[in-house]
């Protein structure tokens, strides 16, 4: 555990976010992705502007810059002046025009006054379906896709980087309560002898309740074979060697988070044994705190990349 700053970790968190910008020729495209927790790289495309064919290139990136969550990946589109206004369809004006300019002609009875504002007032026209339309042209094409990766790559980045400053954190707060359970098991070692002690007391009030005198050598047996039932000594040995290992996982492997949680669960047993050959208020107060240290530690580990 030497030569490790515990508190200056660069493992990553799973839950993150970036954001950037494409300028293309006809406005800004918007790239947003948020990671959240998950056991593999369940990749999300929350738009319909990006095009089928650059779909799975985008997914094989994302998954191997982020490796695990759920990740969501959006893009916003938003126009510029001159490709979100509408323009008039004038071969759809022009054929309502002919037709209301045959019927004009046609039927005597509609030649009144009415017929040349029927005929040449432009708000009638413009009011007709489909004269007046809004422009649709691809957004995203074979030219500006360099710029619409570069900001997805952009984005990405900048999730990382939200990623390894909340994976500070959490290594930081992780290691801490690593630290606490190690403090816990050492101090177990001193109501060892006191433990011991009540063990031999019991066995003789054992013996007084039957009315036995047991002989100096019957004594020590019993007291051996209690002693190494009860004996925690090799619990607290794995215990500190799981924690030392766990440390140095963290310390030393890039996404260490699923061998985290396999190590978190070792500490448990060596926690949970100690607990049940206790037998002693004392020790059995430090086994629970040490409980409470181990769930927050699995509760973290699940969000560590």
């Amino acid at each position: 555990m030497r030569g490790i700053n515990y508190t200056e970790l660069m493992v990553q968190s799973m839950t993150g976010y970036g954001k950037a910008e494409a300028l293309l020729e006809n406005g800004k495209l918007g790239i947003e992705i948020r990671s959240l927790n998950g056991k593999s790289a369940d990749i999300n495309i929350r738009s319909s502007l990006l095009p089928k064919d650059k779909e799975l290139g985008v997914r094989r990136k994302l998954a191997e810059k982020l490796q695990r969550g759920t990740i969501d990946l959006y893009v916003n589109w938003e126009p510029n002046a001159v490709e979100s206004a509408r323009r008039i369809n004038s071969d759809v004006a022009l054929e309502y025009f002919r037709q209301m300019k045959l019927i004009s002609y046609s039927e005597p009875g509609s030649l009144s006054q009415g017929r040349s504002e029927a005929i040449d007032t432009l708000s009638t026209l413009l009011s007709l379906p489909d004269v007046i339309e809004s422009r649709k042209s691809e957004i995203i094409t074979e030219e500006n896709w360099p710029l619409v990766e570069k900001a997805i790559d952009e984005a990405t980045d900048m999730l990382i980087a939200f990623r390894t400053r909340e994976g500070a954190i959490l290594g930081a707060d992780v290691s801490s309560k690593v630290a606490k359970i190690l403090e816990a098991s050492h101090e177990i070692e001193k109501y060892e002898k006191e433990r011991s002690e009540a063990v031999r007391e019991r066995i003789l009030a054992r013996f007084a309740e039957i009315g036995a005198s047991p002989e100096p050598e019957r004594l020590e047996q019993e007291m051996i074979y209690y002693l190494e039932k009860l004996d925690i000594n090799e619990e607290r040995v794995r215990l500190r060697q799981h924690c030392a290992y766990y440390l140095e996982t963290l310390g030393k492997e890039a996404y260490p988070g699923k061998k985290l949680g396999f190590i978190a669960q070792e500490m448990g047993r060596e926690i949970n044994t100690t607990g049940s050959k206790a037998n002693h208020s004392e020790i059995q107060k430090l086994v629970t705190s040490m409980k409470d240290e181990l769930e927050k530690i699995k509760e973290q580990s699940l969000n560590i990349l």
